[in-house]
């Protein structure tokens, strides 16, 4: 993603624009008894006015089919952050000028709420509890070795919860004696095998994206083990398209209500409640339409779907980047080609609101159709046509996804 840099000018005029803010309003429910909320762009402001319902007002500072990209706050805009009594952003990746806006405000009452705070929160717990849970696999596999593992493979112990790119994992046969196993790692289609003894650790260096682990003893495969590798950093900001990750947004969200408005607790948790339950319902529907696939790769036009592809197992192959700006060069658009006519790939997707013209060029020469996806950085205008929500297109990319995993 390219990020810009608030000029010192700018900044200075959101200065003095929030301090002309704040002697117009010492409080923004001097307006409204509703707490007044502004939020970045649309996905947490769906998020946001999800968990509000009627107690709180909710605007967004991007206008529709503005370009999360390359935005840049107006003098108006951080006025009325200033003048809000909730801010609600993603991420310092996503949202580049949210922090030296943030510094301009003279609002000292204003809650802010950073949606990725909530999923690194979980992250680092579920990391934790992983953890433990090897530790105690492999004390119970030394000191028992009929006790069963209540996991859905009892094969291979020591498996974390998730990795970062470069990280070792270190993984144990869960079978006795020592005798010689292979080791099988699946990378992106390809098998890499080592030949070790059962007793000894297996361990493996991580790359970005996830693998496919198991070993062969006495002929028989294990059971295979995914290892997902999750950086959460500025490679891909798109958090919100993950149904898990967006459950521990929505509470974080929630919080910041209650911090501000303590009075409406009991409102704000019911209303999260009801939305946490509709996300599950729907990332149960997602397990369900993958499970079993064997062909789980899809072709993108911009590379905002690795959250999605992670939490499913499915692998992503982007003709450019992250960034909508950049187009790709004529050797990518080769190596794209090559990779669909491999692997068959039935459609080339590209986002909803942007540019279709790379993804029609690559359908064009490998005869393949193009199709939406959203990557709902934006409110485009279609969703405003159709009226599409952000559970709406969420289940609208699942069926367009369908025509390429099965």
């Amino acid at each position: 993603m390219k990020k810009k840099v608030l000029t010192a000018s700018l900044l200075s005029v959101l200065a003095l624009s929030a301090c002309d803010a704040g002697t117009q309003s010492d409080n923004a429910s001097g307006k409204d008894d509703k707490l007044q909320v502004t939020t970045s762009f649309y996905p947490v402001y769906e998020f946001a006015s999800q968990v509000a319902g009627d107690r709180a007002d909710v605007d967004m500072i991007l206008s529709s089919n503005q370009d999360a990209h390359s935005f840049e706050p107006s003098a108006q805009d951080v006025a009325k952050v200033n003048d809000s009594d909730v801010f609600v952003y993603s991420s310092d990746e996503m949202e580049f000028w949210a922090q030296d806006m943030l510094d301009t405000i003279e609002n000292d009452d204003l809650v802010v709420a950073k949606t990725i705070d909530g999923v690194n929160e979980m992250i680092e717990e579920d990391h934790s509890h992983n953890d433990d849970l090897a530790h105690d696999h492999e004390e119970d596999h030394d000191h028992d070795h009929d006790h069963e593992e209540e996991n859905e493979s009892n094969d291979i112990i020591g498996v974390a919860g998730h990795y970062h790119s470069g990280d070792n994992t270190s993984l144990k046969a869960n079978i006795g004696g020592d005798q010689e196993i292979t080791w099988v790692v699946v990378e992106e289609g390809e098998k890499i095998e080592a030949k070790q003894p059962a007793s000894e650790p297996f361990e493996y260096t991580l790359n970005h994206g996830s693998v496919s682990v198991y070993f062969v003893a006495d002929g028989e495969e294990s059971d295979a083990v995914s290892l997902h590798v999750d950086d959460h950093e500025d490679t891909d900001p798109h958090i919100w398209l993950d149904l898990v990750y967006a459950q521990y947004q929505v509470n974080e969200i929630r919080d910041a209500f209650i911090e501000a408005d303590p009075e409406g607790e009991e409102i704000y948790n019911q209303n999260a409640k009801n939305f946490v339950k509709q996300l599950k319902e729907l990332h149960a529907e997602y397990e369900e339409a993958f499970e079993g696939a064997e062909n789980r790769n899809f072709v993108v036009q911009h590379e905002a779907f690795n959250y999605l592809a992670n939490r499913y197992n499915l692998t992503q192959i982007s003709i450019g980047g992250l960034s909508t700006q950049v187009e790709p060069s004529p050797s990518r658009l080769v190596e794209v080609g090559n990779l669909v006519e491999e692997y068959e790939v039935p459609v080339i997707y590209y986002q909803s609101g942007a540019d279709s013209a790379v993804a029609q060029t690559v359908a064009n020469e490998t005869g393949t159709e193009i199709a939406v996806l959203y990557d709902l950085e934006i409110l485009s205008k279609e969703m405003e046509d159709q009226d599409l929500g952000y559970l709406d297109a969420m289940r609208q990319n699942l069926e367009q996804l369908k025509r390429s995993i099965n």
